[in-house]
């Protein structure tokens, strides 16, 4: 399937265009970083504490937010995750200390700013969607509504097995961690009519529920954010190294800038969105850098075709053939992955929302970085290394070398 029928489009004769677009993008998010001091780490790489918090109804995160600041839980991000319907959300705070003390610190301060926003409780009620078990079953076993002290027995035992249960039905699904009426708990086993009267006496039913917490250490994240580094120049290394071998050295080179050069902008994009880099938007820049390298390969591998068979056709014209000769292919799958990743994007959830951007904007920086850098910086070199000449002579006979070590290593 083809696009265009053999097209006549000037690319080399273009290239101060491309260079023109790609200095002031390169430039806009090198100056962003620079006076944000850095990019925005999301707590994988600070470290700190998640927080998953379950509404009843639709929260208005402007509102929460603003509670939360009159707690001091300054530099605390909220995002919205899961299905709408759910209403969950993921808060977290930049709490530097693992320990449980300065989770339940946390944990307590998240609960109390809710508190203000949706209402105090009750004078002398528990909120049974935020109770511990052992809270809960402290309580039964003073008030003994089932008369288990007079039938003798182990009291304390058997409370805090019934304690148990409701706490595990009340964060199990499709609850997630809400009770939104005591008849409900009549569902686990041992619960009377009895038992439900005094929940409903001595708790009330909040609105929100903190239903789960993790912790992430501010070493760990630093330690995921200098591997994350790694990972990415040693795929990047890693692949100048197989094109150096299966090419020549300058066409590795080319593609690696080329690839180098996505990945900056991309990043620029999400310093000047104000976007936080989770280990997720890393899995889409190591995406972002595989599918950016395939497509120039694509390029290159027609310009090496087109050498072989035209040693002396003047270099500029033949790598404008090459790019033309792959065009429509280059339109057919980039166009169809950016139609898929931009679905991801819309459609997709607050959870893959940062991946899918990353992929969104690398599939359009990606396949113009093919045409518009990559294959200019070959250009340049072979122009360069050849004296001012400009025939792809210049470059067959290090493509020929390369075939001949390709071929042995077949052997």
């Amino acid at each position: 399937m083809e696009f265009f029928h053999e097209p006549k489009i000037d690319w080399m004769g273009k290239k101060w265009f491309f260079i023109g677009i790609s200095i002031p993008l390169l430039l806009a998010g090198l100056i962003s970083m620079a006076v944000k001091g850095g990019l925005a780490y999301g707590i994988d790489f600070r470290g700190g504490t998640l927080v998953y918090v379950k509404f009843a109804t639709q929260p208005n995160l402007d509102e929460v937010r603003v509670q939360l600041e009159r707690q001091n839980l300054r530099g605390e991000t909220l995002q919205q995750y899961g299905p709408a319907v759910e209403h969950e959300v993921m808060i977290g705070l930049d709490l530097k200390s693992t320990s449980s003390e300065a989770l339940d610190a946390g944990k307590h301060a998240i609960i109390k700013a809710l508190a203000a926003l949706y209402g105090e409780p009750p004078a002398g009620k528990v909120d049974f969607n935020n109770a511990s078990a052992s809270t809960v079953a402290a309580n039964l076993t003073a008030a003994d509504p089932l008369h288990l002290a007079s039938k003798g027995g182990d009291t304390e035992k058997a409370y805090r097995d019934l304690a148990d249960a409701l706490v595990s039905f009340r964060n199990g699904p499709p609850q997630s961690g809400l009770i939104t009426d005591f008849q409900q708990l009549g569902a686990v086993k041992g619960v009377t009519p009895a038992v439900v009267s005094h929940l409903t006496d001595n708790y009330y039913l909040s609105r929100y529920a903190v239903f789960n917490t993790e912790i992430v250490g501010p070493k760990v994240g630093a330690d995921l954010r200098r591997q994350a580094v790694y990972v990415t120049l040693a795929g990047l290394g890693a692949m100048l190294i197989y094109i150096w071998y299966r090419f020549e050295l300058i066409y590795g080179v080319a593609a690696v800038i080329a690839t180098f050069h996505d990945v900056l902008i991309t990043l620029g994009i999400f310093s000047l969105l104000n976007k936080e880099i989770t280990l997720t938007v890393i899995a889409a820049l190591l995406t972002l850098v595989g599918y950016s390298m395939n497509d120039t390969i694509v390029v290159f591998d027609r310009i090496r075709e087109n050498v072989r068979s035209s040693k002396r056709e003047d270099i500029l014209p033949l790598v404008n053939r090459s790019i033309n000769q792959t065009l429509s292919r280059t339109i057919l799958t980039s166009g169809l992955t950016f139609l898929a990743v931009l679905s991801l994007y819309l459609f997709g959830g607050e959870v893959i929302h940062g991946f899918a951007l990353v992929l969104v904007v690398g599939v359009i920086i990606g396949t113009y970085s093919s045409i518009a850098i990559a294959s200019p910086v070959l250009v340049f070199w072979q122009q360069r290394t050849s004296g001012g000449l400009r025939s792809a002579a210049g470059i067959s006979k290090g493509a020929s070398q390369a075939r001949k070590r390709a071929e042995r290593g077949a052997a």
